[in-house]
């Protein structure tokens, strides 16, 4: 068992949030020995998570004129979300000369194309990738490439405008979708790859450019840890599904019941990933393809920071939520996290999604998530996305093929307890929508 690593400074140290929520500030009180940190927000979730409009550079320069009219001393910057959360966490951690990796090493894996070109020389599980010029009157795929393939931005939100395309027409279309909306996050990603040291062939494309990789396929999982001077390290492995003959998440499910020896080649290429990458010191998170039959590997993309959505999955089953190594990394300290010392032995968050648009008539109540609650065992938390009167397809953040209603923590003694209870939430949840 891993120990949990505690400085013997008693005065507490102020942990400034770039973006905290209620549901991650659950999760930080949750935090073995509370009283040493003091959590304070920085800058408003509205304005770092889908905003309409991204002006990065206004962002950092609130998110300084916060830090710096603090009266008091900050002892370290950190943050959950993704871009622009987890390309500002390094900028302003240099500012104020507080731990964080270089935001080059960040930025070779924000940049899906950099991101890939890393990975051609570090290790061989990746697909094959090219660029696609959307400049052109009549993009083509990249040479050499095989149908079917995904075309994405190198870098957006979520699954944002990523389109798996079987054909030259869906390739136009999914090429026009892109064309059209890339802008949103490419604009404010050149602004921050304005202010690293680029090679030249990243420095020419910018953060307006289109990736397509070649379709892999199999089960997902991802890979968690964290990097310090010592190198990388991973302390978790969690099994990925989707609904069945889709893309889209169906739940995350900890710990990984792939085998003993996959799980062992996923830390190797992880840690030897993230090593090569720089990254350091840094939470991270690796998601991959493995295939079943002959237990191939492909990465799908490297995330410089952990994944919220497994908070509750490492509390339940290990004790204590994974914001514990996040947060010693930003203090400067040696991360660690108990083992198997949590109240269940299987935990899953689960996304209830609708596959269809429509306008949302009602949404579970605050008094009927309590009693849900109380109803299924085991249920962590219910956070329920859209708000009566919503339509679906105008929400922010979601995958070009599904609209998600609610993420559900559960936690369960076994599997099978484990969806009877995701079942039971399921069919209590008093959603309506107009066609």
């Amino acid at each position: 068992m891993e120990g949990v690593a505690i400085s013997t400074e008693t005065t507490p140290k102020n942990v400034f949030v770039l973006g905290l929520d209620e549901l991650n500030l659950q999760s930080l009180h949750e935090l073995p020995h509370l009283s040493r940190y003091r959590f304070h927000p920085l800058l408003r979730v509205d304005d770092l998570v889908n905003p309409t409009d991204l002006d990065l550079p206004e962002l950092l320069e609130r998110a300084q004129r916060e830090l710096e009219s603090f009266d008091g001393r900050i002892d370290a910057i950190m943050g959950y979300w993704d871009f622009p959360v987890s390309s500002m966490v390094p900028i302003l951690a240099h500012r104020f000369g507080l731990p964080s990796p270089p935001l080059e090493s960040v930025l070779k894996c924000e940049h899906k194309y950099w991101c890939r070109l890393e990975q051609q020389q570090l290790i061989d599980e990746h697909p094959g990738f090219g660029l696609v010029d959307l400049a052109e009157h009549d993009p083509r795929p990249p040479e050499g490439l095989r149908m079917p393939m995904w075309l994405k931005p190198v870098k957006s939100f979520s699954s944002d405008l990523a389109y798996k395309v079987h054909d030259e027409r869906e390739f136009a279309e999914a090429a026009q979708a892109i064309r059209d909306g890339i802008g949103h996050i490419g604009k404010a990603f050149d602004d921050v790859l304005g202010l690293a040291d680029l090679p030249k062939e990243i420095a020419d494309i910018g953060g307006q450019a289109c990736l397509a990789e070649e379709a892999v396929g199999g089960q997902q999982v991802t890979v968690e840890g964290y990097s310090t001077s010592e190198g990388a390290h991973v302390y978790g492995v969690i099994d990925s599904h989707n609904y069945d003959g889709t893309s889209s998440f169906l739940r995350y499910q900890y710990p990984s019941k792939l085998p003993e020896q996959v799980q062992d080649k996923l830390v190797r290429v992880s840690e030897r990933l993230v090593d090569g990458l720089g990254l350091k010191p840094s939470t991270f998170n690796i998601e991959y393809f493995r295939d079943p039959e002959t237990d191939e590997l492909n990465v799908l993309e490297v995330n410089p920071r952990l994944s919220q959505s497994h908070d509750w999955l490492f509390e339940c089953v290990d004790g204590v939520p994974n914001h514990l190594c996040m947060t010693q990394l930003a203090l400067g300290e040696q991360p660690g996290l108990p083992r198997g010392e949590g109240e269940f032995r299987i935990a899953g968050k689960w996304f209830l999604r609708r596959f269809a648009d429509g306008l949302v008539r009602r949404v579970p109540s605050a008094q009927d998530i309590e009693r849900i609650s109380a109803e299924v065992p085991g249920t962590q938390a219910i956070d329920v996305v859209p708000r009566v009167g919503d339509r679906l397809s105008d929400l922010p953040g979601q995958d070009s093929y599904s609209y998600e209603l609610a993420s559900v923590f559960i936690g369960a003694d076994d599997q099978q307890q484990l969806e009877q209870r995701y079942q039971q939430v399921v069919d209590a949840l008093p959603f309506e929508f107009d066609e």
